[in-house]
């Protein structure tokens, strides 16, 4: 697996009940979403991004949202001036799924453009 991979794929919808992704496969898969990293003992997925002002941050806060509500996995998102956080973490199994890093992976592409 690899970031194009990621990329290409699409969110499968978590129905629960699986248990989350361990910390080994977690720490393979984080290899493919540069700038990330895993937070809470591997149950969630974080990146910090760096904007030059307000306006930057909301808009790319704006870009993320619109993607995941497209894929249906909604992350955390705090912005404020000259940066927006995004937090990855499927809720229905408390911890990351392979759905987490795709749109990761997705969201880094967002930020290249």
């Amino acid at each position: 697996m690899n970031t194009t991979d990621l990329v290409t794929k699409s969110c499968t919808p978590c129905q629960g009940g699986i248990p989350p992704m361990a910390c080994e496969i977690a720490e393979t898969y984080l290899g493919n979403v540069p700038g990330w990293e895993l937070q809470d003992n591997a149950t969630k997925l974080k990146r910090k991004f760096q904007f030059e002002n307000f306006m930057g941050a909301m808009a790319f806060a704006q870009k993320v949202g619109i993607l995941c509500e497209t894929e249906g996995h909604h992350p955390d998102i705090c912005f404020g001036w000259g940066y927006c956080k995004i937090v990855f973490q499927t809720h229905k199994i408390n911890g990351l799924h392979e759905n987490d890093f795709i749109m990761a992976a997705k969201v880094n592409e967002i930020s290249d453009q």
